[in-house]
C-alpha cells in the first residue's frame, strides 16, 4: 500500500494539500481505524459493566437502559448532519471535533458522581457521546475516500470495515476485563485511543477541503425528529410492547417525519441529503443490499451471544468468544470482497456475499439445536464471511458513485440506512424469540404437570429476562435468563435455541433478499474519482459493465 496518493476530491473548494507534500495514506488511515474503534466498541462495552453501574449508581434496568439507548439514538438522529458538516468544513476537521467531543463525554461519563444526579448526568453525556460519534464517524469515512484514489478505494475500506467491524466483538471482553479494576475504566480507555488517532490525523497531512453551502437547518430538525422518534420506538418496542399506543405512536410519527422530510428536501436548494443520488440505479441496489444485511449483521451479536448464555449456559465472556468465529470469517472474506470491487466492481462480490451469507446463516441456524460450539463454528464463520464480503463492497461502490453529491453526504446517508435496518432487524428478531420462546417453553412445562396458566407466566418471565430487561443492542443481555434456564430443565434450553432458529432463518431470509436485489445491480464500475460540479474530474469517471 503506496503511503501517498493525490486528493479525489468531492464537490466544494479545492482540497489544499499544504506545504509538507501529500497524504500519508497509510497513517491517514490507521488515525481513522483508531477513531471508529471507539464508537464500536462503545456499542457493546457499556453492556458487560451494567450490573457494577447499577449497583453503585442505584439505578434500575430501565434507566440504564436508556443510559445505553440516549448514545444510540443520538447516533441514528445525527448521522447525515454529521456527513453534511463534513462536507461544509472540512472532513479532517470534522473528525477532530466530532473525535473530541466523543472523548471529553467518555471522561465524563466515568466522572459520573453517585447520588440523584448521576441518572441524568450519566444518560446527558452518553447521548452527547453518540452526537460526537454521528460527526466523527461520517467524516472518518469520507477522509479514508478521499485520500485513497477510487482503483484502490476498496482494499483501504475493506480493511478499515473489517477491522473496525470486528472490534465490536473486542468490547464484552475488554468490558470484563476493565470492570474488574473499576467500570468507570470502560469510558476511560476512550482517551488514549483518541489521543493516538488525533495524533495520527495530524501526522498524516490529510488535505483539507470544503464547500460552505448554508446549513439546511429545517431539514437536519426533520431527519433528527424522524429517525429518533422512529428509531425510539424500534428500539422500545419489545420493553414497551408491540400492543402498546407508545410504540406505534413513536413509529408512525417517525415515519410520517421522515416522509415530510423527503418532500421537503425535493424543493431545497441546498438540502442536507440530495435525495437525487437514489437515481442511480447501482446506488439505490447498494443501498437495498446494505439495508437487508444490517437487519442481520447487528442483530446477530446480540441473540448469538444471548443464545450461547443460556442455550449453552455459557459465561459472558465465553460468550464473546463464541462471536469470534463469525468474525474471523467476517474479517477475512472483507479483504476479498475490497480486491473484487477494485478488480471487477460490486456485483459479484454483492452476490457472493449474499449467497454466503445465505447459506452460512441457515446451516447456522439448522446446528443451533446440537448445543455445541463445536458443531457450529464452520456455519458461523461462514455467516460472518458472507457478511464480510458485501459490506465494503456495497458502502464502497455507493460512495463512489457520489457524483453531483459528495462523499461526507453520501457516507451520512450509507451509515442512517444501516443504522435504521439494524433497529428493525432487533425489533422484528426479538419479537419473533420471546414469542416463539414462550410458546415453546410452556409446552414443555406443561409437558411436565405444570398447569398451563402459571406455565405461560413463567415461560414468560424467561423470554422476558432474556430482551425485556437488557439492552437489546448488546450482545452481553441474558445473564438472568441463563440463571434462571440453569435452575430449570434441559429442555428449556431446547426450547430457546429452537427459538433462536427462528431468528436465523430469518437472518438467512433477509440474506436471500439481498441477493435478490443484487441481482439488478447493473454492473457498471466507476474507475474515476468524481469531481465537483462544474470542473473537470482529474480522473474522468468511467463506467464498465462486467
Amino acid at each position: 500500500m503506496s503511503n501517498s496518493a493525490p486528493q479525489a476530491q468531492g464537490p466544494g473548494r479545492p482540497a489544499r494539500a499544504g506545504a509538507s507534500g501529500p497524504p500519508n495514506q497509510t497513517l491517514a488511515l490507521a488515525a481513522m481505524m483508531f477513531a471508529v474503534s471507539m464508537t464500536f466498541i462503545d456499542q457493546t462495552i457499556v453492556a458487560i459493566a451494567a450490573p457494577d453501574i447499577i449497583h453503585e449508581l442505584g439505578l434500575t434496568s430501565s434507566q440504564m437502559q436508556w443510559v445505553v439507548n440516549a448514545y444510540l439514538l443520538t447516533l441514528a438522529a445525527f448521522f447525515a448532519l454529521g456527513g453534511r458538516l463534513s462536507d461544509i468544513y472540512g472532513h479532517r476537521r470534522v473528525m477532530l471535533i466530532g473525535t473530541l467531543v466523543f472523548v471529553i463525554a467518555s471522561a465524563l461519563c466515568g466522572a459520573v458522581p453517585t447520588g440523584e444526579y448521576a441518572q441524568a448526568w450519566l444518560i446527558g453525556f452518553r447521548a452527547i457521546q453518540g452526537f460526537g460519534a454521528a460527526l466523527m464517524f461520517p467524516a472518518a469515512l469520507a477522509v479514508v475516500i478521499a485520500v485513497f484514489p477510487v482503483e484502490r478505494r476498496g482494499r483501504a475500506l475493506a480493511l478499515f470495515f473489517g477491522v473496525s467491524g470486528g472490534l465490536t466483538a473486542i468490547g464484552p471482553l475488554l468490558g470484563g476485563w476493565l470492570t474488574e479494576w473499576t467500570w468507570r475504566a470502560i469510558f476511560w480507555i476512550n482517551v488514549p485511543v483518541a489521543v493516538v488517532a488525533i495524533v495520527l490525523a495530524l501526522l498524516a497531512h490529510i488535505p483539507e477541503s470544503s464547500n460552505r453551502e448554508p446549513l439546511d437547518v429545517p431539514g437536519t430538525v426533520l431527519m433528527a425528529l424522524g429517525m429518533g422518534l422512529t428509531v425510539l420506538g424500534l428500539q422500545q418496542s419489545v420493553t414497551w410492547g408491540w400492543d402498546a399506543w407508545p410504540t406505534w405512536t413513536c413509529i408512525v410519527v417517525g415515519l410520517v417525519v421522515l416522509a415530510f422530510f423527503c418532500r421537503f428536501e425535493l424543493g431545497r436548494r441546498h438540502p442536507l441529503v440530495r435525495l437525487q443520488v437514489f437515481r442511480d440505479r447501482a446506488f439505490a441496489v447498494d443501498m437495498l443490499v446494505l439495508f437487508f444485511a444490517m437487519t442481520a449483521f447487528v442483530p446477530v451479536l446480540f441473540f448469538a451471544s444471548v443464545y450461547a448464555q443460556v442455550s449453552l449456559s455459557a459465561s459472558p465472556n465465553q460468550a464473546a468468544l463464541y462471536l469470534l468465529y463469525f468474525f474471523v470469517g467476517f474479517a477475512l472474506a472483507s479483504q476479498w470482497g475490497g480486491r473484487i470491487l477494485d478488480k471487477r466492481g460490486a456485483r459479484p462480490a454483492l452476490r457472493t456475499g449474499a449467497a454466503l451469507g445465505a447459506v452460512g446463516f441457515a446451516l447456522w441456524a439448522a446446528k443451533l439445536t446440537t448445543l455445541s460450539m463445536h458443531d457450529q463454528w464452520p456455519y458461523a464463520a461462514l455467516a460472518g464471511a458472507g457478511i464480510g464480503f458485501l459490506l465494503a463492497p456495497a458502502s464502497t461502490d455507493a460512495v463512489n458513485r457520489s457524483i453531483g453529491a459528495s462523499y461526507g453526504e453520501v457516507t451520512g446517508i450509507t451509515q442512517t440506512v444501516r443504522n435504521f435496518a439494524a433497529s428493525i432487524g432487533l425489533a422484528v428478531f426479538g419479537t419473533v424469540l420471546t414469542h416463539v420462546t414462550v410458546n415453546r417453553v410452556a409446552e414443555t412445562l406443561r409437558g411436565e404437570g405444570v398447569p398451563s396458566g402459571p406455565a405461560r407466566t413463567a415461560a414468560r418471565h424467561i423470554a422476558e429476562a432474556v430482551t425485556g430487561n437488557a439492552d437489546a443492542r448488546q450482545p452481553t443481555g441474558g445473564g438472568r435468563a441463563a440463571e434462571l434456564t440453569r435452575e430449570s430443565m434441559q429442555a428449556v434450553r431446547v426450547d430457546f435455541a429452537e427459538a433462536n432458529q427462528w431468528v436465523f432463518y430469518s437472518m438467512a431470509g433477509a440474506l436471500v433478499l439481498a441477493f435478490i436485489c443484487s441481482l439488478w445491480h447493473p454492473g457498471t464500475r466507476v474507475t474515476g474519482d468524481a469531481a465537483p460540479p462544474g470542473e473537470p474530474a482529474p480522473h474522468p469517471p468511467e463506467r464498465r459493465a462486467y
